[in-house]
């Protein structure tokens, strides 16, 4: 039989990120699995550079806030969810990290490290390639993802 007991759902904060989010949960319910629910911020400089700095170069602190901004742009969506989580009994953990390569990386090593056995993303983010059938992160997870994704439109 098919278990699902931790089950990763990526949010951007676009509508299809959080109509995922209501996926996950309906289906953490059912497994009575455990949901984490990750924020990735990509860091288009890669790190290389970091303009807050005096030097411009990144240093440990500008990583953190670096990894605080990501934070705080997704708590109000954390707490969307960490409150539906809360209504159904389950057990959610939130995360925001950075992606210095690839948010699909991200989430692909990120479901690795998690022994995550189910992914839930979005059809298409909050980017402006509209016209694409799915989106370029979904494409890139359901391609390169240890486990079964679910796409949600």
């Amino acid at each position: 039989m098919i278990r699902f007991k931790r089950i990763l759902v990526t949010i951007d904060g676009s509508t299809q990120s959080m109509k995922a989010a209501d996926y996950a949960i309906n289906i953490a319910q059912k497994y009575d699995s455990e949901l984490i629910a990750l924020h990735v911020l990509y860091s288009k400089t890669g790190f290389a550079f970091h303009s807050e700095t005096a030097t411009g170069l990144i240093t440990p602190s500008s990583i953190n806030e670096l990894k605080e901004q990501a934070k705080e742009e997704a708590e109000k969506w954390f707490g969307e969810i960490i409150k539906k989580c809360a209504d159904k009994n389950i057990q959610v953990k939130t995360e925001a990290i950075i992606a210095p390569i690839s948010i699909v990386e991200a989430i692909i090593s990120y479901s690795e490290k998690e022994n995550v056995d189910l992914i839930v993303t979005g059809g298409r983010g909050r980017s402006a390639f509209k016209k694409l059938i799915l989106g370029s992160s979904a494409s890139g997870i359901v391609t390169y993802a240890h486990c079964p994704v679910m796409i949600v439109k």
